[in-house]
C-alpha cells in the first residue's frame, strides 16, 4: 500500500511522515508583524512605524544631496536606531517587522550605530578619532 493513509470521506491524504514537506506553501508572519493600528484606519496610519523610519532616511538622503554629508548620514543612522527602538518598544510595528524581534533590533541598531560612528569620523575635521582604526588602516592601505 502507498505511504499515505486515506481516511473515510477525507478528500486529501493524511501525512504519515514527520519530515517537512519539500514544497513550502506559506510563511509565518514575523513576531510583531501585525498592523500598528486597527484595520479601520487608512494604510499609512497602519504602517506609521515603517513610514517614520523611511521618512527619516529620506530626510537624511536629501541632506546628503544638499552637500551636508555628515549631518545627512547621522540622520540616516539615527533613523535606523529609532527603528530598533520602535521594534523593541511596540508590540506590533507592521511592516517594520521583517525577522524576529531580536534579529530586527540587532540589525537596525547595529547598522544605525555603525553609520553614525562612521559619519562622525569623516574627513576632514572628524568629530571623533579612534586610534585603533588608524592601526587597521596602517596595515591595510598604507
Amino acid at each position: 500500500m502507498a505511504a499515505e493513509a486515506h481516511s473515510e470521506g477525507a478528500s486529501e491524504p493524511q501525512r504519515t511522515s514527520r519530515r517537512f514537506p519539500q514544497l513550502t506553501r506559506d510563511t509565518a508572519r514575523p513576531e510583531g508583524g501585525g498592523r500598528a493600528a486597527s484595520g479601520d484606519h487608512p494604510a499609512p496610519a497602519r504602517q506609521w512605524p515603517l513610514l517614520t523610519v523611511l521618512g527619516g532616511v529620506a530626510l537624511g538622503l536629501l541632506l546628503v544631496a544638499l552637500d551636508a554629508f555628515r549631518i545627512g548620514s547621522i540622520v540616516i543612522g539615527l533613523s535606523l536606531l529609532a527603528g530598533a527602538a520602535l521594534r523593541w518598544a511596540l508590540p506590533s510595528v507592521g511592516m517594520l517587522a521583517v525577522r524576529s524581534r531580536f534579529t530586527d533590533m540587532i540589525t537596525y541598531g547595529g547598522l544605525g550605530f555603525v553609520i553614525v560612528i562612521l559619519a562622525m569620523m569623516v574627513q576632514p575635521r572628524p568629530w571623533i578619532h579612534l586610534p585603533l582604526l588608524d592601526d587597521i588602516v596602517h596595515f591595510t592601505v598604507r
